[in-house]
C-alpha cells in the first residue's frame, strides 16, 4: 500500500474508482445479464486483494457525491484490509489507515444512511482491537471529540462503544481474544471515573494511559441520557439517542465496576426512563428493562454496592412503577401483542433477579423499603396466564420460602394463603390437555415453546416449582396449610363426577376431566406430606409435641376416611393407593399399625378386568402392577412390624395368588413380598431366616440348571424354538413379507395368530423375570454395609455361578437374533425383513407424530396384523435381552461376590459384544445405559481382571457402530434426497445422537479425574480375592490410562467422535481429550505412541471438523484442543507442525509465530483459542446462516439463560437444599475447561 496520494489516478492500472463504480452499477442493474453480473462480481472480489484497495475504498467512502452503495463498497474494501492484512502493515501504513477512518468518522452526518454509519463504527472497532493501547493511545480522546459534536457523532460513538464492549467481553471474537487482557483493562479504564479507579485499584500500573478526562464513559452516557429522556414534545433524534444510550448501557453494565454505576446515579436515571411519558413505552421497555436485567444479573455486589444499586428497587415508588409497567405489559391469550408479550417476559425476568438478590442478602434491604408491595407484585406475576411469565415469580418464591430470614417475616406470612391458592390451582398436567384447548396457558405455551421435549421439560419444572412452594408453605405453617389442602382434596374426592358424565368403562380415558382434577389435588397433597415430614423432622424447626400430635392425628383420620371411599376408575384408585402409601411412609411412618392398615387395603384392591374395553383393561393391569410395587415398598419399610403378623400376610397373599388369574411373573412378584419381609426384618433368627429365603430361590435356580434349558440354549435354532419363534422364518417366507410395504394393513391368518399366542407364553420358560423379581428385592435400596446386604450376598453367592452360564448364553443368542445371517430359513433377498421385524417401535418426544397415548393406541390396533406378529417377535427378544442386562446390574450390586469370578470377564464380554454390531442404534444405546453401572461400580480389587476385556470390546463395538451409522446418515443426506421421509430421517438421526451421547457420557464418567472409587463393604473372605494378582488403588481414570488394552480403543472412539455430528457429544469429547493431552508428555513407550496418535489423528479430526460448517458453534472447543496439543507436544515431537504444514496456505513462519504466541498466552484459554482460530482462519467453516442458506434466528425468539434453564429437565429452583443436576457446565469444570 502506497504511503502517499500520487497513486490516486492509476489510469493504466488494474484498479480505478470509475471501474469500481461501473462494476457496482452492473451488479445492481436489473437489466444486467447473469454473465455480466458475475464478471463484475469477480472483478470486485479481485480488488480486495490489491495492495491499494484500502486507499480506493477510502476515496469512494469519503466522497459523499457517490451513491450510498458505492460508498458502502468502499468501506468494505477498507474493512477487509483491516481484517485480513493489518499484521502486514508497517507503522506508517497502519497509521494512514487509522487516519482515514478518523476522517470518515469526523465527517459523518444525519444524512448518511444507517448502514454507512454502522460500517464506519465497525471499522473503528476492528482497528481498535488490533492497535488500541498498543500504538493507538489517543482513541479515547478522539471519541470524546466526536462526543462533543452533533447527535449523529454521538450515536456513532455509542455504536463504537457498544460493539467494542460486545467483542472484548463476549466469548466469540477471536481478534479481541488475542489481546483480551489489554483490551479488558483499557475498556475498564475509559468507562470508570478516575476517583473510582483509584479507590478500587490504588496500586494500579499507570504507565500506559489510554483514557481522556476524569469522568469516564459511564458518567458521560448517564449525563446525556437524562436530558434526552426528559425533553418534551420531541420524539425525534433525542429519543432515538436515548434508546441508543440504553442499548449501549445494556452491553457494558454487567462488567463495569459497580461503584461507577452509583457514582453516575444510573439507577435513578434508568427508572426515570421507565417512568417517562415522553419515550415511546415499548422503546423504553425494551431498552431500559434490558439494561436493568443485565445489571441485576450481575454475579457479585459488595455490601455497599448492594445498598446503592439494588436497595432502591425495593422502595415504594419503584415497586409501584414496576407494578404499573407489569400491568400494562400483560396481554390476552386471544389477542397476543407480540411486542408487549416479549416485554412482559423481560420485565418478569428482571424482577426475578431483583427477588433473587433480596433472598441472597435480606439484611441489606433498606429499613424503609416496601417489601410487602414487592412480594405482592411477585404474586401478581405468578398468577399470569402465561406460564413462562409466571415461572420466574414461582422461582423467586421458592428462594424466599427457603430463606431462614425471610420465610417467617411478616411481609411473607401475610401472603402465604394467596400464594398457596395460586400454586394449588396450577398443579395441573397441562400436557394432558389438547393442543387446541382454549385454556389461556395452553395458548401461551404454543406461542412460547415449539418442540415437545422442551415443552415437557418446562411443564415438569413448572409443576415441580408449584409443588415445592406447597411443600415449603406446609413446612412453615403446617396446621393451617394442611387443613386447607386436605379440605380441598376431600371435596374433590367426594364430588368427583359432579357436573360430569358418570364413569363408563366403554368410553374410558386416561385424561378425563374428573381424573385430571383429582390427580392435581393428589399432587398437592403429596407435596404437603413432604412439607409436613420436613416440619416433623425439624427442618425449619419449632415443632412442639402437642401440635405434632394434633397434625398426625388429623392426617391419620383424613387418610382413613379416604380409604373408605369407593371408586370405579382404576386410575383414581391408583392415585388413592399412592396417597395412602405416601401417608404411611411419610409423616405417619412411625405408626406401624396404620401402615398395616394401608398394607391390607392395597393387598385387597381388586378390579374386574374387561378385555373388551382395551383402555380400561390396560388401566386395570397398570393398577395391579402399581399395587404390587407399593406392597413391596411397604414391606421394605415396615418389615420389622409385618414379620410379627407374617402368618396372616402369607395366608392373604396365598389367597390372592390362588383366586386371581395371574401368570408366573405376577405370582413371583406377590411371593417377593413375603421374601422382602423375611429378608429385611432384623428380629428373625439368622439361621431359619436364611433357610426360608433359600426356599424361595431354589425353584428358580433349578430352572436355570435344568438340562431342558441348557439344551434349548445350545444353538440358535433351539433357542428360537424355546421362545416360540421357531416357525416364524417359514411363515414369513411363505407370506413374502418383503413384498408387503405396510404390514399393519395385512391381517393375520389363524396360523399367524397361533404363532403370536405361542410366543407370548413360551418366553416364560426362561426364568428371567422371576429371577429379576427376587434379585432386585434382594439388593435394591440397601446400604452395602447393612446386615440385609450381607445376607443377600450370602444367599446369592453360591447361586450366581449356577445362573450365569445360561444367562450369558441367552443374552448372546438374543443379540444373535438381530443378525440376518442366523436366519438361515430365509432367502438372501429377505434379509431386510429381519431388520424390519426386530427394529423397535417406540414413541419419542418431539420426533414421533401424535401423543404417547395415540402411539400406544395405534400399536394396539395392529395387534392382529402382520405388524402385530412382528411386534410380538421383537418384544420377546427385547425381553430376553434387556432383562438379561438388568440381572447383570443387580448382580453387580453384590460387589466382589460377583466381580471376583476369574472366569466371568471373557464370557461376559463375548455375550454382550460379539454380535452387538447387529443391534439397532436404539438397542445399542439401551445396552450402554444399562450395562454402564456394571462397569462403573467395579471394585478396585477386581479392575485388573474384569475391566480390560469388557471395556476393550465395548469401545471397539461402539466405535464400529457409531462410525458406520454416522457414515450412513451422511451418505443418505448426499445421495438419497427426496427418497427418505423427513420424519424417518429426523427419527433415525435423533436416535443416533442419543446413542452417541450415551457412549460419550460413559467415557466422561470413566475419565473424570475427580471420580472417587466405588465404595463397598470390607471383606475378609480370602476366597473373594483369591487369584487376584494386582490391586489398583488409584481412580478408574488412572487405571485406564495405564492399561493400553483399554486406552487404545477408547482414544480411537474419541477421535472418531470428534467428527460425529452431535454438538453435545463433540463438545464433551474435545474437553475429555484436552484433559488427556498433558498425560502423555513423558518419554515412555506408551506415552510416545499415544502422543504421536494424538498429534496426527486427533489433530486431523479437529482440523476437519473445524472446516465443516456443522461444527461452527464448536470452534472454540476444537481450537482449545488444538492449542493444547501444540503447547504440550511441539516441544517433544515435530508431528503437529508437519500436520499443519500439510494444510494449504500454511508456512513454517506462520506456524512458528502462532506457537510462540501460544507460549506467551500461558493459562489464558480464550487467548489460546483465538491464536489457533486465526492461524486456521482460511480453513474454518462458515455457519449456514452466514452462507445465506437459512435466516439467522429471530432475536425475539432467542431465549435468555434463565429461560433456557427452564427447558432443562429437573432444573433445581433452590440449590441450597439440593445439589444441582449434572450439566455440561459441570462437566467442563470436571476437565478443567472454562
Amino acid at each position: 500500500m502506497s504511503s502517499h496520494a500520487e497513486h490516486s489516478n492509476q489510469a493504466n492500472g488494474i484498479v480505478s474508482n470509475d471501474q469500481i463504480c461501473r462494476a457496482l452499477e452492473v451488479i445492481h442493474d436489473v437489466r444486467s445479464s447473469n454473465l455480466l453480473r458475475q464478471k463484475a462480481s469477480d472483478y470486485l472480489e479481485q480488488i480486495k486483494s490489491d495492495e491499494e484497495a484500502p486507499y480506493h475504498g477510502y476515496q469512494l467512502a469519503v466522497d459523499k457525491s457517490q451513491p450510498a452503495i458505492v460508498r458502502h463498497y468502499g468501506l468494505s474494501l477498507l474493512e477487509n484490509a483491516v481484517r485480513r492484512r493489518w499484521a502486514e502493515y508497517s507503522v506508517e501504513q497502519s497509521a494512514m489507515v487509522r487516519n482515514w477512518e478518523l476522517s470518515l468518522a469526523q465527517n459523518i452526518t444525519d444524512q448518511d444512511p444507517f448502514y454507512i454509519r454502522t460500517k464506519i463504527a465497525s471499522i473503528w472497532v476492528e482497528i481498535a482491537k488490533r492497535s488500541w493501547a498498543l500504538d493507538w493511545m489517543d482513541m479515547d480522546e478522539r471519541l470524546v471529540q466526536l462526543w462533543e459534536g452533533p447527535l449523529a457523532s454521538k450515536e456513532l460513538v455509542l455504536t463504537i462503544l457498544e460493539t467494542l464492549s460486545e467483542d472484548v467481553f463476549g466469548p466469540e471474537d477471536i481478534t479481541a481474544g488475542i489481546r483480551v487482557t489489554d483490551l479488558n483493562r483499557a475498556c475498564v479504564d475509559i468507562f470508570t471515573p478516575v476517583a473510582v479507579l483509584l479507590e478500587h485499584f490504588p496500586s494500579r500500573e499507570t504507565s500506559v494511559n489510554v483514557r481522556y478526562g476524569t469522568e469516564g464513559w459511564l458518567s458521560r452516557l448517564a449525563d446525556l441520557l437524562e436530558p434526552c429522556v426528559t425533553k418534551e414534545n420531541d420524539n425525534g433524534p433525542e429519543k432515538a439517542c436515548a434508546v441508543k444510550i440504553l442499548v449501549t448501557l445494556r452491553s457494558v453494565i454487567n462488567w463495569v465496576i459497580p461503584k461507577s454505576i452509583s457514582n453516575a446515579n444510573l439507577i435513578n436515571r434508568l427508572c426515570l426512563c421507565l417512568a417517562s411519558s415522553h419515550l415511546p413505552i415499548q422503546l423504553k421497555f425494551e431498552a431500559a428493562v434490558d439494561a436493568l436485567y443485565y445489571l441485576y444479573n450481575h454475579a457479585r455486589f459488595s455490601d455497599e454496592d448492594f445498598k446503592e444499586i439494588v436497595g432502591p428497587m425495593y422502595m415504594h415508588d419503584t415497586v409501584d412503577l414496576l407494578q404499573r409497567l407489569y400491568e400494562w405489559s400483560c396481554v390476552d391469550a386471544t389477542d397476543i401483542d407480540e411486542e408487549k408479550y416479549l416485554l412482559s417476559k423481560k420485565l418478569a425476568e428482571m424482577i426475578y433477579h431483583i427477588g433473587r438478590l433480596l433472598e441472597e442478602r435480606p439484611s441489606l434491604v433498606p429499613i424503609d423499603s416496601s417489601l410487602e408491595s414487592f412480594l405482592r407484585l411477585l404474586i401478581h406475576i405468578a398468577k399470569n396466564n402465561s406460564l413462562q411469565v409466571s415461572i420466574t415469580a414461582l422461582h423467586v418464591w421458592i428462594k424466599i420460602l427457603s430463606s431462614d430470614k425471610l420465610a417467617s417475616s411478616a411481609p411473607v406470612t401475610s401472603l402465604i394463603g394467596e400464594l398457596l391458592e395460586v400454586c394449588s390451582q396450577r398443579v395441573i398436567k397441562y400436557e394432558a390437555l389438547p393442543e387446541d384447548s382454549p385454556n389461556p396457558s395452553i395458548v401461551f405455551l404454543g406461542e412460547d415453546i415449539d418442540t415437545m421435549p422442551e415443552r415437557h421439560a418446562f411443564l415438569g419444572n413448572y409443576m415441580r416449582f408449584c409443588k415445592t412452594i406447597v411443600e415449603r408453605i406446609v413446612q412453615q405453617q403446617p396446621t393451617d396449610a394442611l387443613y386447607h389442602i386436605l379440605g380441598q382434596a376431600e371435596q374433590v374426592l367426594t364430588h368427583l363426577y359432579d357436573g360430569e358424565l358418570a364413569f363408563n368403562a366403554q368410553t374410558y380415558s386416561k385424561t378425563s376431566v374428573p381424573f385430571l382434577r383429582l390427580d392435581a389435588q393428589c399432587s398437592v397433597v403429596e407435596a404437603a406430606l413432604k412439607g409436613s415430614l420436613r416440619w416433623l423432622t425439624g427442618h425449619g424447626g419449632g415443632a412442639v409435641g402437642h401440635e405434632q400430635e394434633v397434625v398426625l392425628q388429623n392426617l391419620k383420620v383424613w387418610c382413613e376416611r379416604i380409604l373408605t371411599l369407593q371408586f370405579e376408575d382404576p386410575l383414581v384408585k391408583e392415585r388413592v393407593v399412592q396417597l395412602a402409601v405416601g401417608f404411611a411412609t411419610g409423616p405417619l411412618r412411625k405408626d406401624t399399625k396404620f401402615a398395616s392398615i394401608v398394607f391390607e387395603y392395597v393387598l385387597n384392591v381388586q378390579f374386574r378386568d374387561d378385555p373388551s374395553f382395551p383402555a380400561y383393561s390396560e388401566a386395570v393391569k397398570d393398577l395391579q402392577v402399581l399395587c404390587i410395587h407399593e406392597l413391596q415398598r411397604l414391606a421394605m419399610k415396615f418389615a420389622d412390624y409385618l414379620i410379627t403378623i407374617f402368618d396372616d400376610i402369607e395366608r392373604r397373599v396365598t389367597q390372592v395368588i390362588q383366586n386371581a388369574p395371574l401368570d408366573d411373573h405376577m405370582r413371583s412378584r406377590y411371593y417377593s413380598i413375603l421374601f422382602i419381609i423375611t429378608h429385611r426384618a432384623v428380629s428373625v433368627d439368622p439361621g431359619p431366616r436364611q433357610e426360608r429365603l433359600e426356599m424361595f430361590l431354589q425353584p428358580l435356580v433349578a430352572q436355570w440348571q435344568s438340562d431342558e434349558l441348557t439344551n434349548s440354549l445350545a444353538s440358535f435354532h433351539s433357542f428360537s424354538d424355546l421362545l416360540g419363534c421357531g416357525g416364524i422364518q417359514q411363515y414369513v417366507s411363505q407370506r413374502t413379507l418383503h413384498q408387503i410395504p405396510d404390514w399393519s394393513t395385512h391381517p393375520l391368518d389363524d396360523e399367524g395368530k397361533a404363532l403370536r399366542a405361542h410366543m407370548q407364553t413360551a418366553v416364560e420358560r426362561l426364568p428371567l423375570r422371576v429371577t429379576k423379581t427376587f434379585l432386585s428385592v434382594s439388593v435394591e435400596k440397601l446400604d452395602q454395609k447393612s446386615t440385609a446386604h450381607d445376607l443377600a450376598c450370602r444367599l446369592w453367592e453360591k447361586d450366581i455361578p449356577l445362573i450365569l452360564p445360561n444367562l450369558l448364553r441367552s443374552i448372546s443368542l438374543a443379540h444373535a437374533f438381530h443378525d440376518p445371517a442366523n436366519w438361515k430359513g430365509l432367502p438372501p433377498e429377505m434379509s431386510s425383513v429381519v431388520r424390519r421385524i426386530l427394529t423397535d417401535r417406540f414413541w419419542q418426544v418431539g420426533i414421533s407424530t401424535g401423543s404417547r397415548d395415540e402411539f400406544y393406541a395405534r400399536v394396539g390396533d395392529t395387534k392382529n396384523t402382520m405388524e402385530g406378529l412382528a411386534s410380538s417377535v421383537r418384544a420377546t427378544v427385547r425381553a430376553v435381552r434387556e432383562t438379561g442386562y438388568k440381572l447383570l446390574c443387580y448382580m453387580s450390586l453384590l460387589g466382589e461376590h460377583f466381580y471376583s469370578y476369574k472366569e466371568l470377564p471373557g464370557p461376559l464380554s463375548q455375550a454382550l459384544f460379539t454380535d452387538a454390531y447387529a443391534l439397532s442404534t436404539h438397542q445399542m444405546a439401551v445396552m450402554v445405559e444399562t450395562i454402564r453401572p456394571v462397569i462403573e461400580t467395579c471394585p478396585v480389587a477386581s479392575r485388573s481382571h474384569f475391566l480390560p476385556p469388557i471395556l476393550a470390546a465395548l469401545f471397539e463395538q461402539l466405535d464400529r457402530k457409531a462410525s458406520a451409522e454416522w457414515d450412513k446418515i451422511e451418505h443418505r443426506t448426499r445421495e438419497s434426497e427426496g427418497r427418505v421421509s423427513l420424519d424417518e430421517e429426523m427419527r433415525d438421526e435423533s436416535i443416533l445422537r442419543q446413542m452417541t451421547y450415551s457412549s460419550v457420557m460413559l467415557v466422561v464418567g470413566l475419565l473424570d479425574p475427580h471420580r472417587p472409587n466405588p465404595s463397598g463393604p470390607e471383606t475378609t473372605n480370602s476366597s473373594v480375592l483369591n487369584g487376584l494378582q494386582h490391586v489398583e488403588h488409584g481412580n478408574v481414570r488412572s487405571f485406564i490410562l495405564g492399561t493400553p488394552e483399554i486406552l487404545k480403543p477408547l482414544i480411537l472412539f474419541c477421535t472418531h467422535a470428534i467428527r460425529m455430528r452431535d454438538s453435545r457429544s463433540c463438545s464433551l469429547i474435545t474437553r475429555v481429550l484436552g484433559s488427556l493431552v498433558p498425560e502423555f508428555d513423558s518419554a515412555g513407550e506408551i506415552d510416545t505412541e499415544v502422543r504421536e496418535f494424538i498429534s496426527t489423528e486427533v489433530l486431523k479430526a479437529c482440523i476437519t471438523s473445524l472446516h465443516d460448517s456443522y461444527f461452527v458453534d464448536l470452534h472454540k472447543d476444537l481450537a482449545g484442543l488444538i492449542a493444547s496439543i501444540l503447547l504440550h507436544y511441539v516441544p517433544k515431537s515435530d508431528t503437529p507442525k508437519q500436520i499443519l504444514l500439510s494444510l494449504p496456505s500454511m508456512s513454517p513462519e506462520k506456524i512458528e509465530q502462532a506457537i510462540q504466541q501460544l507460549y506467551k498466552a500461558h493459562q489464558n484459554i480464550r487467548q489460546q483459542r483465538s491464536i489457533v482460530l486465526i492461524l486456521l482462519e482460511s480453513l474454518r467453516g462458515v455457519s449456514i446462516s452466514e452462507q445465506g442458506r437459512i435466516a439467522k434466528p429471530d432475536p425475539k425468539k432467542v431465549r435468555s439463560a434463565i429461560q433456557e434453564s427452564y427447558m432443562t429437565v429437573d432444573v433445581q429452583a433452590d440449590r441450597k437444599d439440593k445439589e444441582p443436576s449434572p450439566d455440561l457446565g459441570g462437566i467442563a469444570d470436571m476437565f478443567g475447561q472454562p
